[in-house]
């Protein structure tokens, strides 16, 4: 049952009978009934049950009555009914005071109708309403039915759907852009809380509004997939059982729909994809690839755009490494920003190469790959790498950005570089010490930080980082102050005492590019503790280049390392 004290007034043989005290409450919900035969009943009370009752148990303590009114409104209980006659010849003023203090719906009962006469008109009433809901909820089936063979654009088919069910509706794609929205509310308030988990929270709520979330779901290749969320609004607290059901009908058929937009603009990339990929293999030439311009897999490399590769790392075989790519493609799909930037992506022998336009792409580009990343590295045991390649214009160019990415790819993997994303332009200069040997790598940085890395450690340390965040802030006092939490007075101190350790003068340029070569080549991760020569080895090599040993017989400086 499911109607209001008002409503369940208007069925006979209630309606013979009238509300005699708190009219305040004439809204609440009566869900059962039932008839109050034990002075306890307030433990028995469900949320939403209306009592019927003669007043036999109360008849001699109207006062105690009163308190039974507050038990009933404590439970929840909808309302109480009593059939004055047998023991009241009038529903008593204290109970009538009680009830429109609490707002509780206090109902005279006619005397001439039993409790069963009562029950049995509600219950009869509660089946018309829920015959006539279902017989219009069939209707509207047959309608979202109808609609599902039509070829209609989807904003048109959306507008249908919101009319056939009644609420307004907005449909949220999985990337978490609004693509359609027939309600009140704004998109930034339906949005609050994004991104959303399937099955968790499917309500929420703004000023005047509830809406009622259920996720688009259609079948995948591991199971459900979301294509995004369908939200239907409206004003009242609560929608019915059918009306949810409907809503979850609505929301298949929505995901049906999406998904059949998504394989057909999937198959035009993949033909895309397909001349992409056979240009990077030599197979066809950029003007033939700038022939199939114009279209919106083309789009991201007509013009600017920053070439990225993502290595997912290794698999058992080539079905497992075909679906690490596309669960990479689907990771930057559903990122809030990258989702939306229209980026081609094509799968490669070498990973997955994604193109982001500009100026969608935007300067927090890095930031947002990065996130991606620390998820992929989840599920590939910590394999993933990003690379990101220099800015390039038009499909000529993507043969240039191509090798870029590569040449980066291997040079990070050659020096063990563990960052999750790795700039192309910081693997330029590992690439022209690629065939120096390692001994001669240490020794070079040895012989420059000499100073600072005979101190004891914790001390050398800090004066490391504190170098390594001036040289990163390319020179800048402030900044550098700032970076390291210190005050710049501080920071000063401490460069002054560097320069004196180090016997360098950090206003020369010369200076500070060796500094800034030793920390870059530290940075490479080039020098790993089983690659690192021994004492005497280090001093061979640098009496081989005309040098003087080092004093320092590690290749890196003690705590904490930042590749830069």
């Amino acid at each position: 049952m499911h109607m209001t004290v008002e409503e369940a007034m208007s069925v006979f043989p209630l309606s013979e009978g009238r509300l005699v005290a708190g009219a305040a409450g004439k809204g609440r919900i009566v869900k059962s009934v039932n008839v109050m035969d034990a002075p306890d009943i307030w433990d028995w009370i469900k949320e939403g049950e209306m009592l019927l009752t003669t007043g036999y148990l109360i008849k001699d303590d109207p006062e105690g009555g009163a308190g039974l009114l507050r038990q009933l409104e404590r439970r929840g209980s909808s309302g109480l009914g009593i059939k004055p006659g047998r023991f009241w010849p009038q529903i008593p003023a204290e109970l009538i005071a009680a009830a429109d203090e609490l707002g509780f719906p206090l109902i005279e009962l006619p005397y001439a109708y039993t409790f069963s006469d009562q029950m049995n008109g509600l219950y009869r009433a509660e089946m018309q309403r829920s015959t006539t809901a279902l017989q219009a909820a069939l209707d509207k089936q047959k309608q979202l039915m109808r609609f599902a063979m039509q070829s209609d654009p989807i904003r048109h088919l959306l507008d249908e759907i919101a009319g056939v069910v009644g609420y307004p509706l907005a449909v949220v794609d999985r990337s978490g852009e609004m693509i359609y929205n027939s309600s009140r509310v704004e998109a930034a308030a339906l949005l609050q809380g994004w991104p959303w988990t399937a099955g968790r929270h499917p309500w929420t709520k703004g000023d005047g509004w509830h809406c009622c979330r259920i996720p688009l779901e259609t079948e995948g290749g591991a199971g459900q997939d979301v294509q995004g969320f369908a939200c239907f609004v409206t004003e009242e607290p609560f929608f019915t059982t059918l009306e949810e059901s409907l809503f979850h009908q609505a929301a298949q058929l929505i995901a049906y729909q999406l998904e059949a937009r998504h394989a057909a603009a999937g198959s035009a990339a993949r033909s895309y994809e397909a001349l992409v990929r056979s240009y990077l293999e030599g197979g066809i030439a950029a003007s033939e690839l700038a022939a199939h311009g114009g279209t919106a897999e083309s789009a991201a490399i007509s013009g600017a755009y920053v070439p990225v590769l993502t290595d997912a790392g290794s698999a058992p075989d080539e079905a497992a490494w075909e679906a690490r790519l596309e669960r990479t493609r689907l990771e930057y799909a559903r990122h809030p920003q990258l989702g939306r930037c229209g980026a081609l992506h094509v799968r490669l022998e070498e990973g997955l190469l994604s193109l982001f336009p500009e100026p969608a792409a935007g300067e927090q580009l890095e930031a947002q790959l990065a996130a991606c990343a620390a998820s992929l590295r989840k599920e590939s045991g910590g394999a993933a790498r990003v690379v990101v390649g220099s800015r390039r214009i038009g499909e000529a160019a993507l043969a240039g950005a191509w090798t870029e990415l590569k040449e980066a790819l291997r040079m990070a993997r050659r020096w063990g570089v563990s960052e999750a994303v790795v700039p192309a332009r910081r693997m330029e200069l590992a690439a022209l010490f690629e065939d120096v040997p390692a001994s001669r790598i240490a020794a070079y940085c040895d012989r420059v930080l000499e100073g600072l890395l005979r101190k004891e450690p914790e001390y050398s340390q800090e004066m490391l980082r504190t170098l390594e965040v001036y040289l990163e802030q390319d020179g800048q006092l402030a900044e550098t102050a700032k970076k390291l939490y210190i005050h710049r007075n501080t920071a000063s101190y401490r460069l002054e005492r560097i320069s004196e350790l180090l016997g360098v003068d950090l206003k020369k340029t010369d200076d500070l590019l060796r500094l800034k070569l030793a920390f870059r080549l530290r940075g490479f991760g080039a020098l790993p503790a089983s690659a690192v020569p021994s004492k005497a080895a280090r001093a061979e090599a640098e009496t081989a280049a005309g040098d003087h040993p080092a004093g320092h017989a590690s290749g890196r400086a003690p705590g904490r390392r930042k590749a830069t």
